[in-house]
């Protein structure tokens, strides 16, 4: 129940992005919070194959098929999302990290550095002068920017 508090609604529909291993494993968790009803289907990305819990065989619409059009697009959507997601962790913790620590370094002046220069590597190697004259800087906070970096 916990878990339909945090979706909100029960979903309609999950689709898995993974064939009968990722399926199951998916299946062991709702059943372990007590979410028997909600249907599910595993999408495997080599053959186009959709696993449905209790066949044993994959099921294979036609090339074409607007339905297969449909999960592959839904994926593919899902794949995006969790790239970018990714991505957005990595950035924060590999720079935002370093330039968290910088007394007087808030969210928009970490961006406008971060925009101006490219990366956390070339603010390091920039002279004090040229992050003083960067976007929303100053002397003081670019000498601390070189203290701490």
């Amino acid at each position: 129940a916990d878990a339909l508090d945090t979706w909100g609604i029960k979903p309609d529909l999950l689709v898995i992005d993974g064939g009968k291993g990722q399926l199951n494993a998916v299946l062991e968790v709702l059943a372990n919070l007590a979410l028997h009803d909600i249907p599910v289907l595993g999408l495997a990305k080599q053959r186009e194959e959709i696993f449905v819990p209790g066949e044993s065989r994959p099921i294979e619409l036609a090339e074409r098929s607007e339905a297969r059009k449909l999960l592959q697009r839904v994926r593919d959507e899902a794949h995006r999302f969790a790239i970018t997601y990714h991505r957005t962790v990595r950035t924060k913790h590999t720079f935002g990290s370093l330039l968290d620590k910088v007394p007087g370094i808030g969210t928009k002046r970490k961006v406008a550095l971060l925009q101006h220069f490219g990366s956390v590597d070339a603010i390091r190697e920039a002279p004090v002068e040229a992050l003083a004259s960067a976007p929303k800087m100053n002397r003081s906070v670019a000498e601390k920017v070189k203290e701490h970096l």
